[in-house]
């Protein structure tokens, strides 16, 4: 009987049960003083628990994030100019519920790309969709999808992600049609869905960077009018964590 319990809670795809249930048959010495319902209580608790983990991983891996970054993990030592209760502050995820942006700035190496994989993670944990982007490799795919009718579509994908990362803002020129691709992307998200915004070029340079007047305002409006910004200091951090030793530099 147990056995068959077991595999029609498997077939309903109820694995947190099934593995709860299991737990109990195993130690029976445990369970066996607790009413029916309690044991009950115990299986749904962790079918919710089983149900939580597979979202998470599942928003985790969607979300595509360059780096495997956490909030816990994040780097208060180095001088870069945040603090641990900016962090948490953003970790809370208020600004997400909220749709406002978050705009990360500084010089290469500051660790910005990883301080926004964090929050997305974060965000992810907290069931959140997030996806990242480098914005070349965005460009490109809004490209693509003009070319086989597939750009509406992808315009309502986007609008619908509750994160939006893009990563290396202004890093290059853009052309006439890649303006025009940012803006359908801001108004569709404007008020409505939060963007985080990645780049090695300080806010008031965003402007020039576009290269359009017209455009440049009516993109920046929508993005940075209801802004979080976080803008870095300090010299790369690549010199400190991922600098060869003396000993592993090649001889001559």
């Amino acid at each position: 009987m147990s056995t068959q319990t077991l595999t029609q809670l498997r077939q309903l795809k109820l694995g947190g049960m099934a593995a709860s249930l299991q737990q109990q048959l195993e130690q029976p010495g445990t369970y066996e003083s607790l009413a029916f319902v309690e044991r009950l209580d115990l299986l749904l608790a962790q079918e919710h628990l089983s149900r939580q983990q597979r979202k998470q991983a599942r928003l985790i891996r969607q979300a595509r994030f360059k780096l495997h970054a956490t909030v816990a993990q994040i780097d208060y030592q180095h001088p870069r100019h945040i603090s641990p209760s900016q962090i948490a502050t953003l970790a809370q995820s208020d600004w997400l519920s909220r749709a406002q942006n978050l705009l990360i700035t500084g010089p290469c190496g500051s660790g910005k790309t990883y301080l926004a994989c964090a929050l997305g993670h974060n965000a992810c944990l907290h069931g959140w969709v997030v996806r990242y982007y480098r914005l070349s490799r965005l460009l490109l795919e809004m490209t693509q999808a003009k070319a086989d009718g597939s750009y509406p579509r992808l315009l309502q994908q986007l609008a619908k992600i509750d994160l939006l990362i893009i990563d290396d803002w202004g890093l290059e020129p853009l052309k006439a049609a890649e303006r025009n691709d940012l803006l359908e992307i801001m108004d569709d998200r404007h008020q409505s869905r939060s963007t985080l915004m990645i780049s090695q070029l300080p806010t008031d340079q965003w402007y020039a960077s576009i290269g359009d007047n017209t455009l440049a305002d009516a993109i920046l409006d929508r993005l940075m009018h209801n802004a979080h910004r976080l803008p870095l200091k300090g010299e790369s951090m690549r010199k400190t964590h991922g600098g060869l030793t003396q000993d592993e530099h090649l001889k001559a």
